[in-house]
């Protein structure tokens, strides 16, 4: 092959490789690629992070609700015919009031959700007040932010 020819080729070559090595370097876009990979695998992360929050705070509201009711129930009597103390102690496990009356601390936590049982009834003084009181939420339904 004549050297000239052989020249042109090169030099063709070597342009078209120019070309490649100018796009290679060139760095506009990215930022945006980079926001593209990155972006879906934030947003799992906060939505991931959401739920759990929202899920631990309706643990830990519903663990303070059943306390609360366990705790109004250890000092009742349970003889006297007059208050229906249980009935009470659910309506404050589930509204925060023993009058039933607002908004559930929880939303879809309704009285049925609620148990309450007793063990060991001591008669101190003509007055029967339990020596243990179990406050249990049963069948709650945690409802999730993102229902996927």
């Amino acid at each position: 092959m004549h050297p000239r020819i052989r020249k042109i080729r090169q030099d063709r070559r070597t342009r078209r490789l120019g070309w490649w090595v100018r796009f290679r370097r060139d760095e506009r876009g990215v930022q945006l690629v980079e926001a593209a990979i990155v972006l879906p695998l934030m947003v799992m992360m906060f939505g991931a992070v959401a739920e759990f929050g929202r899920y631990f705070y309706e643990y830990s509201t519903a663990a303070k609700a059943a306390r609360l009711g366990a705790r109004f129930m250890c000092s009742k009597s349970l003889d006297s015919q007059k208050v229906d103390w249980p009935a009470k102690a659910k309506k404050l496990v589930v509204y925060g009031n023993t009058d039933g009356t607002g908004t559930p601390v929880l939303p879809g936590l309704s009285e049925a959700n609620v148990d309450i049982t007793y063990s060991g009834v001591s008669y101190v003084g003509g007055n029967g007040t339990p020596d243990r009181v179990t406050v249990k939420i049963i069948n709650y339904k945690h409802q999730p932010i993102f229902d996927l």
